[in-house]
């Protein structure tokens, strides 16, 4: 066995495998989260400016994403997702 096929089968190998896979399934989440968040103002015919947009697309915080999500459903325009209240 070559020293990278040894590599490839050791036990840090396969656990650094395994940590880039689950960020890659998180980053996915995250990704959907955001496609969910414009698609329910869209879908309810709220228009969505640029900067409502860039602001949820660069949000990295699943817990916001969730939070936006809910809003969305009651919200009368994009600008609520926002609100504090």
């Amino acid at each position: 066995m070559t020293a990278i096929q040894y590599f490839w089968r050791h036990p840090l190998a396969e656990q650094v495998r395994e940590e880039g896979r689950e960020e890659g399934r998180e980053e996915g989440r995250v990704q959907k989260s955001r496609e969910m968040v414009l698609h329910v103002l869209e879908w309810r015919g709220i228009p969505v400016p640029d900067s409502v947009r860039e602001c949820v697309e660069a949000c990295t915080d699943p817990g916001q994403l969730e939070v936006w999500a809910q809003r969305a459903v009651r919200a009368t325009n994009a600008a609520e997702l926002f609100d504090t209240e």
